[in-house]
């Protein structure tokens, strides 16, 4: 298997999220490192180099009509996702490319250097019909590689000359790299952003979401974002029963202080393969707890590990999912989150000039 990590799992790897290379379902044949006896012979995995691939993609606008999503477009520029979250529902599509939605996910990353031609010549079709434009709906378009590549970044500026609206969900402090941009689109009422904070106990931040910000860089980020004019949103997801479910009202609490004006959750999804991933960690980090983690989990996912219905996938069913959403709601109202709709103006759409157009005097 790619980057030879064994598909069982044998322990965690530092700074990585996935305990193992579980084999995708689409694989026909799998490998694995045993030990036969000879334990000096098999040395263990201590570090996985990470890997960026050049991906050309052949477009860059995903749609799509689900009536749980508030949006109906979506660009990643990213397949894969160096953050390393255990719980990532994303995991599942490293599996069509044929590798592991386990450690290669957060190892083998694709970026895609012609997103922004790809966008230029979608947003120009005269069947082009302006609507907001999610980013950070399958990987974060802030992870580590961003630094580097600025795909999202530039795709940012193509969006601010159109005066397209756009929302962005993101982990990372990297975020307040673009805050110029940002803050003017804002202005015109052409960008929110929502910034993820699953905790506030940075040894659980460590295990879960192992090469993210900390939970206070997050609210810092918030901050930020909030001084500088730009409607903010704070995204507690995913909530895990019995793991970061009791932290619900401090996560809102510390958020709405730091300048979030919206908030949103989500319980814990396990599609796919990230259900066998999910529960080899809790019995690497959390055996004693994991069996009553997981009986809670199906417990608001009519007994399964899973539930894909509409209307239920976000929130679940059950006693506790139905708790959880009147602690919710509780909260916000007693906060005053939500109050105001985050809807971005779309009137505003234009089509700038290309290199060579002659512009019109009036």
């Amino acid at each position: 298997m790619a980057n030879d990590v064994p598909d069982n799992p044998t322990r965690s790897l530092k700074d990585r999220g996935a305990i193992s290379n579980l084999a995708g379902r689409f694989v026909d044949q799998v490998s694995s490192r045993e030990c036969d006896g000879w334990e000096t012979l098999l040395e263990p995995v201590e570090r996985i180099e990470t890997v960026a691939i050049e991906e050309k993609a052949k477009s860059i606008i995903a749609t799509n009509q689900s009536p749980d999503i508030p949006f109906s477009q979506s660009i990643n520029a990213y397949r894969g996702c160096e953050h390393g979250c255990v719980y990532c529902y994303a995991r599942p599509a490293h599996a069509y490319m044929d590798l592991s939605p386990g450690l290669d996910f957060e190892t083998r990353l694709f970026y895609k250097p012609n997103a922004v031609e790809l966008l230029e010549s979608t947003l120009r079709k005269k069947t082009y019909r302006c609507s907001p434009i999610a980013m950070g709906t399958n990987t974060d378009p802030y992870q580590p590689l961003e630094k580097d590549k600025q795909i999202t970044r530039r795709i940012l500026e193509t969006l601010q000359r159109y005066r397209h609206p756009v929302t962005i969900v993101t982990k990372s402090q990297l975020i307040l790299r673009d805050l110029p941009i940002l803050a003017e689109m804002a202005q015109d009422n052409l960008a929110h952003v929502g910034i993820s904070v699953t905790t506030l106990d940075n040894a659980l931040k460590r295990k879960l979401e192992p090469r993210t910000a900390g939970p206070g860089a997050r609210l810092r980020t918030i901050e930020a974002l909030a001084h500088a004019g730009i409607p903010t949103a704070v995204m507690a997801a995913p909530m895990i029963p019995a793991l970061n479910d009791s932290e619900l009202e401090q996560i809102l609490t510390r958020a709405h202080s730091a300048g979030a004006i919206h908030a949103a959750y989500i319980l814990l999804r396990l599609p796919y393969e990230v259900a066998p991933l999910f529960r080899q960690w809790l019995a690497e980090h959390y055996p004693q707890r994991a069996e009553h983690v997981m009986s809670l989990v199906q417990q608001s996912r009519g007994g399964k590990d899973n539930q894909t219905a509409f209307g239920q996938r976000q929130r679940g069913t059950g006693v506790f999912a139905q708790l959880l959403q009147q602690r919710f709601r509780i909260t916000c109202r007693k906060l005053g989150l939500n109050v105001r709709k985050l809807d971005l103006d779309c009137s505003e759409f234009t089509l700038p000039p290309q290199s060579g157009e002659q512009q019109s005097l009036f």
